[in-house]
């Protein structure tokens, strides 16, 4: 199998760390996904490892790591719920976002994909999102310890043995999965949705699936996974559903025509601007041969994957003040060694400028120092002033601007 497996930690929503795995591609990275395991399984099970290695095998970038409590996961599994899976699984997409890129694929099998179908919101950048024999309800993971229910409800917890495992339930975690009502979320979800499941899962019933389904928009899709068993303990099940998820993940992983396409280019003389489908406002730009991003701060909800339309602005009526003062020096032979052009953009009372020809509200303001080094005298220095005012994007930015837009014919019109 191709790739490569890297191991990692990071620190879960209780403050734990917690152990993960990272399969790589051999090649270029298409996309990131996140794998969420079943009940009381680790990120090493069969299915988890033989799912995120044919997707690597295919260009797709798998995490799968283990829920607090289990596995290598520092913690205790008993002081866990439902509520905490999901924000493991939230810190782990702010993990992939902070250190690669955010997850554009989340998988979860059993309760994890219960579990992802409740983070998807908070992941903003993923466009997709598979289920593999996933309960509609978080609850029903309640009948793997019906016998010791009323213990749990009587002295607040139970050793439940699972998967011939010990593990202690606490009422707590009875409360919190019976809180949980994933029709909605699913509703919401407003991502491509697969959903894969076995009708003779004798774990989790096909009905739940029918459940996920109906309650989910289109774009959703259903593959029927036979005869399989609901941990997929044979390998061609297994294999099955990674290639079929990878064919069906790479019509929506592009997440954008600029990304399904390549690079974006736009003609000499011109600036194309597209979404970049990662979070809610990044764009790709082609400036003529030239890649640039643009995104808003995290504080506005973007990722702060690029500057935002401002500070674009303000980059380039800087660069051209910059470029102007430089050629009028050398122009004149004048001994100017570096040019820094520092810039900022507010609002301010239309009162509160004495020179605006507008009186009433509010008006925007660039305010521009300049910072020029070299054997300079004072006038000199008064006239690389006055030459900034003259910069064509000043001129462009201080006089009447036509903005004529268009409607494009899009494919298919």
């Amino acid at each position: 199998m191709a790739g490569s497996s890297e191991k990692l930690t990071f620190t879960g929503v209780g403050g734990e760390t917690l152990a993960a795995r990272l399969d790589i591609p051999d090649g270029e990275v298409k996309a990131y996904a996140l794998f969420a395991h079943c009940f009381t399984c680790t990120k090493d099970i069969f299915a988890a490892a033989r799912i995120a290695g044919g997707l690597a095998a295919q260009g797709i970038a798998v995490l799968r790591f283990d829920f607090t409590g289990l596995g290598h996961s520092k913690g205790e599994f008993a002081n866990t719920n439902f509520s905490s899976n999901v924000g493991d699984l939230v810190r782990a997409a702010d993990h992939l976002r902070e250190t690669r890129q955010a997850p554009k694929l989340l998988i979860g099998h059993s309760l994890g994909g219960a579990a992802v179908l409740a983070a998807a919101a908070q992941v903003p950048e993923a466009v997709a999102v598979a289920t593999i024999g996933a309960p509609a309800d978080p609850g029903h993971v309640a009948h793997n310890f019906a016998l010791h229910k009323d213990e749990i409800e009587q002295t607040g917890e139970a050793e439940v043995v699972l998967a011939g495992r010990t593990f202690r339930i606490q009422k707590q975690f009875l409360d919190d999965i019976s809180q949980h009502n994933l029709e909605e979320a699913i509703g919401q979800l407003r991502k491509a949705l697969l959903v894969f499941h076995a009708p003779r899962d004798a774990t989790v019933g096909v009905d739940n699936a029918g459940r996920i389904f109906a309650a989910a928009k289109h774009p959703k899709s259903f593959v029927s996974l036979d005869d399989a068993d609901h941990l997929l303990t044979r390998r061609a099940d297994a294999a099955y559903v990674a290639d079929v998820l990878a064919a069906w993940a790479g019509r929506y992983l592009g997440g954008s025509q600029a990304v399904a396409e390549g690079k974006l280019t736009a003609k000499p003389g011109t600036v194309v601007v597209q979404e970049a489908g990662e979070g809610p406002f990044a764009q790709r730009i082609a400036a003529g041969s030239h890649a640039l991003r643009a995104d808003e701060p995290r504080d506005f909800g973007g990722l702060d994957s690029g500057p935002g339309p401002y500070d674009l602005l303000l980059a380039g009526l800087g660069a051209c003040t910059s470029m102007t003062l430089r050629m009028f020096a050398n122009r004149k032979g004048w001994p100017l060694e570096q040019v820094t052009v520092s810039l900022a953009h507010d609002k301010i009372h239309a009162q509160d400028c004495a020179e605006c020809e507008t009186k009433a509200g509010r008006i925007d303001r660039i305010t521009r120092q300049l910072t020029v080094t070299g054997a300079l005298d004072a006038d000199q220095r008064a006239k690389l002033l006055e030459i900034a005012d003259k910069c064509p994007v000043h001129r462009t930015l201080t006089s009447e601007v036509s903005i004529v837009t268009e409607m494009a014919a899009g494919r298919g019109d």
